[in-house]
Order: structure tokens, then sequence, then C-alpha cells
């Protein structure tokens, strides 16, 4: 692919000054929660793509950690997301009781409020503990650092009003063993449910953070191997391992400081089951005391573990350097992480969600390497499974954002395409065949057998990975990353199409028979349009990437494509969801028309045609909006940008939103009421809105274009893409109207400096709506 210049960006002008996070800003990024939460708190997270830490209320309770890829793979269940010990939390006791056993914080936590700062992952938590007559300070500072990958930093400040003796915890929290195993990898429907009742649980959700899934995505376990706890240096050593998984190690170093500190403390190990220090501390009232714990984690492929000597050392170091220096260069980190960041001129409100989606993407993703997105990030729900909400979700909203991390997400397919080939000799097909729901370690079908039908015929997947693949090298032009990475994994998927599609001679075309579609309650549909719309892309993006790289293509690739049956309503001019055999029903979709327009497939059609079928994919979608799942719900509002609707986009895109938040951290979830949270695809969704709904830029064989006319809803003044990547640079990407109304795209160079005036030639002229 050759690269894009300023002069041929495809309708895209160049003007504009670079524009980056204002610190007037600052206060708009940081989500608090106050009082009013303690009794509503949703948690968040905080992570680095490599391990995470779970927030709780009043931070010194330790809340689960997780690590990438580290998974339970215990005999007759699904491969599930094993918890790590707690490693972020404190404990305190003033001689009466101890912080984390007070029962009711509400009344006992005073001036509480929990801020999350967006701008650099930290996480401060202020309140007065109220026991008695005694009041104590408690200010705790967290993070996952994202500059030192293996290494987290949790801060405890006390300030107690008393004089005597303060009782100080500081170690990791040892989970037990899940209250209840279920055999998800053998149980049907039927038998999931008796066994769920038989357990005491059930399939709803909870207030106010439990999914309705929960009995079914309870974490996996880490078997303690061994603890080794030196009172005297002030650190901890941990190892373990999941059943079936990588061995994992831990390391703390913990520092003390204040008057009398750390002389004067008396140190002893603490429980076995909750290893750790304890530090009995004479305190003086009015004075402040300092705890600080340094971590270190690592697994198998990721660091050393063994013995944890290495994250031992790595532990030591941190606590040597310092907590400032820790903190600075993790903001440090995020500063340059912030440089790519969208703003909206004219819409507050809007802006501070985008901010809380853009973190989430961030945090859960990687540099390089090839560690996947799991789909509701580090947490147990969906058992930290990967689906195709990595590759059509997360991998689009990224790309032009960090390329580098996006890259991670694609290389994660390629690593596991042998899992893939193997998975399709399995079932007698060619080529390769991705699961549904694949193990973030080895890339193995992961799906629960009572979603066996998913597993077997929700056959889009390979085609979104191919999608995703052939994306990623039109926006770098990577030709060498093409023949090693992409390449294999394009080609298997488009051996995959040829083995499954069914001919029908009478007519004259090909078929794609019993599938599952992206509408999961239609399990047994004939030519879902979706699904054959992306089989049609993938294997026609086979055919280009064959070209590419010199080689010559299967014949039948084309064949195949230009043959493709797409269902079609003559009277109505639109197309179907799928054949008009299947009867429609009450869904939590209600159509995937919309679909056709999600920007990494673009389905051509006339604009007649893009019209009707937005209007008839409404007649389902208005029926579902009370229930409906959040990430195909960002798609609605795309779909109206391409028709040149940018209100109504704006309408979807709020009904997208403001169900789904959960305060006090605008975690979303996926349905307005199912508690299931952190789902990264209605975040990415969200954000595919702002880099290609309302910009119209799309990838294309000529690289990143302005494809579509770019939109403004009425009352945004401008909407800014900022230090995106194009053709191997870095751009500032403006939209805002001229004098005469009309929108214009600008595009800047991110070193350019000085603002060059738009001109008449920048006008967006009406673009083809198809390719």
């Amino acid at each position: 692919m050759r690269s894009i210049s300023a002069a041929r960006v495809g309708g895209l002008a160049l003007a504009l000054l670079l524009v980056l996070p204002q610190a007037g800003a600052a206060e708009a990024m940081r989500l608090s929660a106050d009082a009013r939460n303690l009794r509503d708190y949703f948690p968040t997270y905080l992570a680095n793509g490599y391990f995470s830490m779970t927030t709780t209320r009043r931070g010194t309770r330790a809340g689960t950690a997780y690590m990438a890829t580290v998974m339970d793979r215990s005999p007759g269940d699904v491969a599930r997301l094993a918890a790590l010990p707690g490693w972020a939390g404190f404990d305190l006791d003033d001689g009466r009781q101890r912080l984390n056993d007070v029962p009711h914080p509400a009344a006992a936590l005073a001036d509480y409020r929990q801020t999350l700062d967006l701008r650099d992952g930290v996480l401060t938590t202020r309140y007065r503990w109220i026991d008695g007559d005694r009041s104590t300070a408690v200010a705790l500072t967290q993070f996952v650092s994202q500059a030192s990958p293996h290494v987290g930093v949790a801060r405890l400040a006390v300030t107690p009003s008393w004089s005597g003796t303060l009782r100080i915890e500081a170690g990791l929290h040892l989970w037990p063993a899940p209250p209840h195993r279920l055999a998800l990898a053998r149980l049907d429907l039927a038998q999931m449910r008796q066994a769920v009742h038989a357990a005491g649980e059930r399939l709803e959700p909870r207030p106010p953070a439990t999914p309705d899934r929960a009995a079914l995505w309870y974490p996996g376990q880490v078997l303690t191997d061994h603890v080794d706890v030196d009172t005297a240096a002030h650190t901890l050593r941990y190892t373990g391992h999941p059943p079936g998984g990588p061995r994992v190690a831990m390391a703390m170093a913990l520092r003390a400081a204040g008057p009398g500190l750390p002389a004067g403390a008396t140190t002893s190990a603490r429980a076995e089951d909750a290893p750790g220090l304890v530090l009995r501390v004479p305190v003086l009232a009015g004075r402040t005391y300092v705890f600080e714990k340094f971590v270190s984690v690592s697994r198998s492929g990721w660091g050393d573990p063994a013995g944890a000597a290495q994250d031992l050392r790595r532990a030591r170091a941190a606590r040597a350097a310092g907590y400032a220096p820790a903190l600075r260069q993790t903001r440090a980190a995020w500063a340059r992480l912030w440089r790519a960041h969208i703003t909206i001129d004219g819409d507050p409100a809007l802006q501070r969600v985008l901010d809380a989606d853009l973190f989430y993407l961030y945090e859960n993703s990687v540099p390089g390497g090839t560690i996947p997105m799991m789909a509701c990030g580090f947490s147990p729900n969906y058992n930290g499974h990967v689906f195709w909400d990595s590759d059509s979700w997360d991998f689009p909203a990224l790309l032009l954002l960090h390329p580098r991390r996006a890259a991670a997400l694609v290389d994660f397919r390629a690593r596991t395409l042998a899992a893939a080939r193997a998975r399709a000799r399995q079932l007698g097909w060619r080529g390769a065949l991705y699961p549904w729901e694949a193990d973030p370690g080895t890339g193995t079908d992961q799906t629960p057998h009572f979603a066996v039908r998913n597993a077997l015929a929700e056959i889009h997947v390979g085609s979104d990975i191919a999608i995703a693949q052939w994306d990623y090298f039109q926006a770098t032009g990577d030709r060498r990353w093409l023949r090693q990475r992409g390449w294999p994994v394009i080609r298997a998927v488009a051996d995959f199409w040829i083995s499954r599609v069914h001919y029908d001679a009478r007519n004259g075309r090909y078929e794609i028979l019993h599938v599952v579609s992206p509408d999961e309650d239609y399990d047994d549909v004939d030519n879902d349009v979706f699904t054959n719309a992306t089989a049609q892309k993938a294997l026609r993006i086979a055919t280009a990437a064959a070209r590419v790289l010199g080689i010559r293509p299967d014949r039948r690739w084309r064949e195949v494509a230009d043959r493709l049956y797409f269902p079609f309503s003559r009277q109505g001019g639109h197309y179907l969801d799928f054949d008009p055999t299947a009867a429609h029903k009450e869904t939590w979709v209600g159509s995937t028309l919309p679909m056709l327009n999600y920007p990494p497939l673009d389905f051509p059609m006339t604009a007649t045609v893009r019209r009707n079928d937005f209007t008839a994919a409404l007649r389902g979608v208005q029926r579902a909006v009370a229930r409906a799942n959040s990430m195909f719900m960002t798609m609605i509002s795309i779909s109206a940008d391409t028709l040149g609707k940018p209100d109504t986009a704006l309408l979807w895109l709020q009904r997208s939103t403001w169900p789904y938040l959960r305060a006090p951290f605008d975690v979303r979830t996926e349905t307005p009421t199912n508690n299931t949270g952190y789902l990264l695809s209605a975040s990415s969704g969200f954000i595919q809105n702002f880099v290609y709904g309302f910009t119209g830029l799309r990838i294309t064989g000529h690289g990143v274009r302005g494809v579509y006319p770019a939109v403004l809803p009425a009352g945004w003044r401008a909407l800014t893409l900022h230090h995106i990547a194009i053709g191997g640079r870095r751009y500032d990407l403006r939209l805002a109207r001229d004098a005469q109304g009309r929108v214009l795209r600008t595009l800047t160079p991110a070193a350019e400096r000085a603002a060059a005036p738009a001109t008449a030639g920048t006008a967006i002229s009406p673009a083809s709506n198809t390719p």
C-alpha cells in the first residue's frame, strides 16, 4: 500500500492546530463516588493490559486481581479467568475494631470520596473513619503502572485524632475455592439450569452490581504453591498456579514512614490464608503515617515466575526508587497514550462518557505482543473469553488511535491459527474455524456446551477476523506483516468458506445454511445477511491479499464471492436479516441490518437501499430498546451517519449510552437491566461513532479515506480526532462548519503548530455510497 500524503488524503484537507488535553479539562476527567454511592457502589478496575486490581468501596479491602491469559482450566469446566491474590488492600485496627470489618461503612466513613482520574489511571480514596470517640483520616492511592507493566502500587496515609497503638496489615488476600463448580463443558441448557438451582443460585441480576449470569461466571482459582514472608526486610514472595494454567508469581515490598518509623514498629507475619506483614505502630494524634506497597507480578511466558525471585527484585527496586517516581512514570506513560484522544466541542456530557470509554479501551490494551481483549476486560464476566468483539469492535476503535496496540489483537489470531485449523479439521471443514468463545491464552474453543449452537454455527467470527487482518495491512501498509502473519489467517478463513458454502444448482448461486445470526435468538437460519456479507468480503480480501503478495489466488474464492446469495425484499427495496422463511420474533437486537454499515464491513449498496434498510431495521430495533444489547445499539447511529442524518445519529448514540452507564465510574453494562458490566464492545462501538461515523472515514484499498460526507449534530460546534495515525504519520482531524454551514474536514500534521485557514476546497462534496 502506498503511504498517504497530505495532497491525496481523499477529501481530507490540511489545516489546523494540534490540540492536546488542557488543564482546564482535568476535573471533567475525574469520576468520583461520594457517600451516596456507598450503598449502590458499582466497582471498576484499574489495569495496564497485563494485570489488574478491582476497586472496593473503602479502598482498604482487597479486590480481585486478574492477569491476562491466566486461566483456570479445570476438567469438565470451560476455561475461566483465575482470580489472583488481591494485592492492593490494607487493614487498620485502632485497638477497638478493624476497619475492613466495619459492617455499615455508610455510617462509619465521614467525608467519603473516591476518585478515578482518567488521565493517569490513579484511584484515590479519602474519608474519616469514625469509631466512637475516635476519628482516623484515611487516604489511599492505588494504580497499576502503565510505565512498568509488572508493577502495581498502593499507598496508605493514616492520620489519627488519637494517640495509642495502630495495627496495620499489608499483604495479599488469597481467595477460597469457588463455592460451586459447574461442568459447563458438558451440561446442556436444561442440565445447566438444574445445576445452578442445586447450587442455590439464580440466573438473575442482583443490586447493585451482580450480573445475571454470575452463577456461571465465577472466577477461577489460583492454588498456592509457596509463600515466604520476610519480616526483617518487609517483603513477601508468593507463587501459585490455576488448575491447568500457567505458574504465577507475586512479590511485595513494603515501606513505612512517619514519626518513629520504621524503627518504632513491631513487625510480624500475618496468617497463612492472608499472608503478609503486621505492623504495630505507636501513633500520636494529628501526625500522619504512610505505608506503601510495591507489588510485582509475572506468569509463565511473561517474566520469570520461578520462586518469584525476579518479582522480588522488581518490587524492591520500585521501593528503593520511591513512590513519587513510580507515580510520575505512570502519569507520563498515560500522557503519551492520551495524545491520541477525541474532543467534542459543544457536548460536555457526552465528552465525559467518551473519555471514560477511551480510558477503558486503553487500559485493556498492550503495546505489541499477542494479548487480545477479553469481552468484559479484567472481570469474570463471560469467563474472560475472547469473542469477535476483539476483532470487530475493539480493534477498529484502536486502529487509528494506537496502531501498535491494535496489532496485538490481530496478532493473537495469527498466534492461535493452529488451534483454529485443528478445530476445522475436527468438524470436517477445510481451512480454519475460529471459536465463538476463545481461551485468550491458547485460542481453543471454550464455548459452554449449553451454547453449542453458537459454537458450531455462529461462524461469521472467522470473516470478522480476516477483515481485521486486512484492515491492519491497509492502514499500515506493512507487507512483511501481511506475508508472515495476516496472509495465513486470511487464506485459512477463505478456505473454510469454500468448504462450508452450499451450491444451489437450480438458482445458480451459493448459500450459507444453518447458521446462528449475530442476533443470537435466531439460532438456525439460512443466509443470514451479515454472515453472508462478511464471508463475501473475507473471500474478496483473500484474492486481494494474494495479489499484493504475488501469489496466485484460488479462483473459487472469487467465484463464490460473486455468486453468494443475499436475501432481499423487492417490495420494500431493502435487504432482509435472513431468508424470509424464518419467522421474526422479539429479540435483544431487533435487526442486524445496521451491522451492514459497521465500518470494517461497509457493505456496498445504493443510497436508496441504505435508507430503506435503516427504515426497515428501526421497526425491529424500536421494539427491542427496553432490553437491547448495547454493542449493537452503537451501530444504529453509524448507519444514520452514512445517511447524512447526524441528529438521528446523536439520538441513537444517546440511547446506546445513558440507560447502560453505572455510577460512579461510567461502567457500561450489556443491557439496561442485566448488570453485565465492563462490556468493552459497547465502549468500542461508541468510540467507532467518532472515529468513523461522524467523520465518514473508512479503511480502504487506498488507505484511510473520507468515504462518506462528514456530519455534525446541530448542537456541536466541532469534533476533533487528535494524533491519529494515517499512513505512518500522525495527524489531527477536525470537523467544523464554515460560514455557509457546510461541514469541513481538515487534517493537520500533528507536528504542525500554526493554523492554516480552511479554503473552499475543503468542503465535502457528496461521496458515492457504492465503493
